[in-house]
């Protein structure tokens, strides 16, 4: 004989803890090439993709041996840790959000990336203490709703050397009147999706 199923209610199940979502970012070239670094989510934050970063560095000449870079913005480090990935001899990585640094450390630990330093600050702040000039390339990806770009390119323009590169990543594209302050000029140009890439140059040896 069966028995009669219980009419008393069910327990409800315990709710599982939320997720931290995560997702990735990959190194496109050099000595980690193809390492793929999980980026925790957050509002507002967006690495540089795949295909931008392979782009520029294809600009940039992929052999980064020697030189001096500063990551601004750094965010997931994307920018950053590719220069080092390609031989770069000292990038500095500047992060204001505590967690974002922490993460930032993380994969600093993870890759034993002696070449990189982690600072927490604000960018163009540590644009503005460097010595004027000693920058190889400056790269600046400010948060796309900042009001932060006329002056993170004004101080670049001062940090770089006169043969060096000024990076800069924005929602709309960037005419050389705009730069006229910093005295860059654009030298290579590319669009995807939303995002507009722009490498700049002294406008001295700018080629167009």
């Amino acid at each position: 004989m069966k028995q009669k199923k219980s009419d008393a209610p069910r327990a409800p199940r315990p709710k599982r803890p939320p997720s931290v979502q995560t997702h990735e970012v990959r190194i496109i070239g050099g000595q980690w090439k193809r390492t793929r670094l999980a980026v925790a989510d957050k509002p507002g934050l967006r690495p540089t993709p795949d295909r931008v970063r392979e782009t520029l560095f294809n600009w940039l000449g992929q052999d980064l041996t020697g030189w001096r870079c500063i990551d601004a913005f750094a965010g997931t480090g994307a920018l950053g840790f590719e220069a080092a990935s390609r031989g770069a001899k000292e990038v500095t990585l500047v992060e204001q959000d505590t967690a974002l640094v922490l993460q930032l450390k993380r994969v600093q630990t993870q890759l034993q990336a002696s070449a990189t330093q982690i600072v927490r600050g604000d960018g163009i702040a540590a644009l503005k203490h460097l010595e004027p000039a000693s920058m190889d390339v400056v790269f600046l990806d400010p948060p796309f709703d900042s009001v932060l770009f006329d002056a993170a390119v004004l101080a670049a323009g001062r940090a770089v050397a006169l043969g060096g590169f000024v990076y800069l990543e924005a929602p709309t594209p960037w005419s050389d009147a705009q730069l006229e302050a910093s005295a860059l000029q654009v030298h290579r140009y590319l669009k995807a999706g939303a995002v507009h890439a722009h490498l700049l140059r002294h406008r001295a040896l700018a080629v167009a």
